[in-house]
């Protein structure tokens, strides 16, 4: 996206409070060049909102590279990268990755990850500090690091939010400026809201999706709207915020399940609503599930990014009214203006109305007085839902296509209102490229998005397919559906390791997040994610061999491995084993439930179920066999890079070195806090130009003028002899 220099002429009459308040948000544009003025404030937010995503994401990941992808990690990255006699070229385009480029630096494929997230990290850190940096070519420099990091991540980055985060980084290049501004205020350039919409469309495909999935999956706690009586205990990290809201009563939960499905099917088509109060609803909407999802549970920067996603309902309007702009003079409403004004206020309460009626009638709400509560139930059938969601799914394909060409329009008509000739050649060949893209983005998103609604795939254009098929290793454009089905409805399953020496006495081992120990209360662990400890999640739910990265797992816990240890204890006196490796490892399955109110020094209770792993030593036949099977022995320790004593790789084993002792939700707050205190420093030395005057203060300061002026206009004779007698004054003198 290109910025635009120059100045905006002055607006006379009723309209100058007005101006003041575009001349504080909006900096000023070029002569004849008001039209440009699109939505900055919101795009700024949404440019900030994702660098500090990729910089949680970044710096997270850069703590787990050694325990995860190093030589003695648990899933070594070097075993991604074949070359197999290939050009790089198309070793670049087969397998998008920059790690292909580190032998030429000298270094391995760890340091090469760890390289890329520092960068990655440092860049970030500049476009959340210095404004000047937040340029499309820095934002397609995170999107390439990131996507390098996830083809080699393997499973422990196959995660909805790292995808989330990809597609929407490729939308941050779309929207950041392209041209330099060096510095100097530069107005929004007509195809400025192009760009932005792809987020509005996004945020729309991830909360419908989200919604949808939980009633095509069948399962039995969403249909019975029970989900919630087991979510906050179940999920994956939960917070000290879940215990309590597990205790919630029952009513509650379901009435809250009601809510979660009215926020993410009904409320997104509120996104492209045409009235701009219906919008902003939908954002507090939006803004309410993710607060309140942030407090119950550690998932990392997804719900954060989620918050970003939701800035492009926004407009500068609304940001001026957060940042206490004040409301300014209004111009007299014509009569046409009042009677639009109160069909639009007809039809939001109508919008409002029709929700919940539909709320009511679809989930049979209804008021218990005798128990205070509100009772509720599913009152349609899978089939109802099914044919329902045949009948609306392509048209919010419609809908989709109908707002981007209005908004296509909309920057068309600003592009005519330019006057010089050159720079309305300049934004038209501008739209043209950004309205291409904007296109072909769309176009491709159909593809995973009606994934919901077979039927409805079937149908799409040929080409869509094609086109998808030629970008979906470059993570474009994904199908997302969260929290599909509810788990551990017998209690949240959990795998403990345990270590011995002799296997007779066995000691538990400890992780730092996941539940254990029964007497330790849930972590807040935001914005981090501990990857290992989310995959034991998902390895408790099956048996071992499906999650073949396991036997690694125990393999390296045998041999003593620093790097694995790490991932389980930052604080290596706190892992039992770190001075002498245990002889055996084994694993048991527990079932996991929260103490009930009242049960002192415990938010768990357990129950051992059954054996997950078998006991096993170095050189054991079964664990040499699940090794072999999943391709996971150590053929070679792998070829040192060429110049391994070279400045770089030391560089970066000198900074391993002084950040291994932190645990990482320290760094990453750490970094937190220091952005935040820059800003305040930058707050103090700079402080924000003083906002316009308010309608009040316009109105108390034209009566001022009208009442001086008729005291002028009561006193002539005095007026004139004070006049003259200074003319005269002035004569004699």
């Amino acid at each position: 996206m290109t910025r635009f220099k120059g100045g905006v002429g002055e607006r006379g009459g009723a309209n100058r409070g007005r101006a003041d308040v575009s001349r504080q948000l909006l900096p000023r544009l070029g002569p004849g060049q008001a039209a440009m003025a699109g939505s900055r404030q919101p795009q700024r937010l949404f440019l900030q909102g994702v660098a500090a995503a990729f910089l949680f994401a970044f710096a997270s990941l850069y703590a787990q590279i050694p325990g995860l992808y190093g030589r003695d990690g648990i899933l070594p990255a070097r075993k991604m990268l074949r070359p197999l006699g290939k050009g790089l070229w198309q070793q670049l385009w087969e397998v998008p990755t920059l790690l292909w480029l580190s032998p030429r630096l000298g270094l391995d494929t760890e340091q090469g990850m760890e390289l890329l997230s520092l960068l990655g990290a440092l860049g970030s850190l500049g476009v959340l500090l210095l404004p000047a940096l937040r340029h499309g070519l820095l934002y397609l420099l995170l999107w390439s690091l990131y996507l390098s990091l996830y083809q080699v991540g393997q499973v422990f980055l196959y995660f909805q939010w790292d995808s989330l985060l990809l597609e929407t980084g490729f939308l941050a290049v779309l929207v950041a400026p392209w041209c330099p501004t060096w510095g100097k205020e530069t107005g929004a350039p007509p195809h400025a809201d192009v760009p932005f919409w792809l987020v509005r469309w996004l945020l729309f495909r991830l909360m419908f999706a989200s919604g949808v999935v939980k009633l095509t999956s069948r399962c039995p706690t969403w249909w019975g709207l029970t989900a919630l009586t087991y979510h906050y205990e179940t999920q994956c990290l939960p917070t000290p915020a879940a215990w309590f809201a597990h205790h919630l009563p029952v009513w509650l939960h379901k009435l809250s399940v009601v809510a979660t499905f009215l926020i993410e099917i009904a409320v997104p088509v509120l996104f492209f609503a045409p009235i701009r109060r219906l919008r902003l609803a939908a954002f507090y909407s939006q803004a309410l599930l993710q607060v309140l999802i942030i407090l119950t549970g550690n998932y990392n920067f997804f719900n954060f990014l989620t918050l970003v996603l939701t800035t492009s309902l926004l407009d500068d309007q609304h940001v001026a009214w957060w940042l206490g702009a004040g409301r300014t003079k209004q111009p007299p409403a014509s009569r046409a203006r009042r009677l639009l004004t109160a069909l639009s206020l007809l039809l939001e309460l109508a919008v409002y109305g029709l929700l919940a009626y539909g709320t009511v009638h679809y989930f049979g709400l209804e008021l218990d007085r005798e128990w205070g509560s509100i009772q509720a139930k599913t009152a349609f059938t899978f089939h109802e839902f099914s044919q329902w969601l045949k009948v609306v799914t392509m048209p919010s394909v419609w809908l989709g296509m109908a707002s981007l060409l209005w908004v296509l329009l909309t920057a068309l008509y600003r592009c005519a209102r330019i006057r010089k000739w050159l720079g309305k050649l300049k934004a038209t060949v501008q739209l043209s490229v950004v309205g291409a893209a904007a296109v072909a983005m769309f176009t491709i998103s159909l593809v995973p998005y009606t994934y919901v609604e077979p039927g409805t795939n079937r149908q799409l254009w040929p080409g869509a397919y094609r086109l998808f098929g030629a970008v979906e290793h470059l993570q474009l454009a994904n199908s997302y559906g969260l929290f599909r089905r509810m788990t551990g409805l017998g209690g949240r399953p959990e795998v403990v390791l345990e270590g011995s020496y002799d296997g007779q006495s066995w000691t538990e081992i400890e992780f730092m997040y996941k539940p254990g120990n029964v007497s330790v209360a849930p972590p807040i662990v935001v914005p981090h994610q501990p990857r290992l400890d989310w995959q034991m999640w998902f390895a408790a739910l099956g048996h071992h061999t499906h999650s073949p990265w396991f036997s690694s797992l125990v393999y390296r816990l045998l041999q003593g491995k620093a790097p694995v240890i790490r991932l389980l204890q930052v604080d290596v006196s706190k892992y039992p084993f770190w001075e002498q490796p245990p002889t055996f490892i084994r694993a048991h399955l527990y079932k996991y439930w929260f103490s009930r109110p009242g049960e002192q020094g415990t938010w768990w209770r357990r129950k051992w179920s059954e054996e997950f792993f078998p006991s096993v030593s170095l050189g054991d036949p079964k664990l040499e066999s699940l090794l072999a099977q999943f391709g996971l022995r150590d053929k070679s320790p792998g070829r040192a890079p060429h110049s391994s004593a070279s400045l770089l790789p030391r560089a970066l084993r000198w900074l391993r070195d002084q950040l291994t002792p932190l645990a990482a939700p320290t760094l990453l707050w750490g970094l937190i806090c220091s952005v935040g205190a820059i800003h305040f420093l930058q707050a103090l030395l700079h402080p924000r130009p003083r906002r316009p005057e308010t309608a009040g203060g316009e109105k108390n300061k034209a009566v001022s003028q009208k009442e001086k002026g008729g005291k002028e206009r009561s006193q002539p004779h005095s007026s004139d002899g004070a006049g003259n007698g200074s003319k005269g004054t002035r004569r004699k003198k």
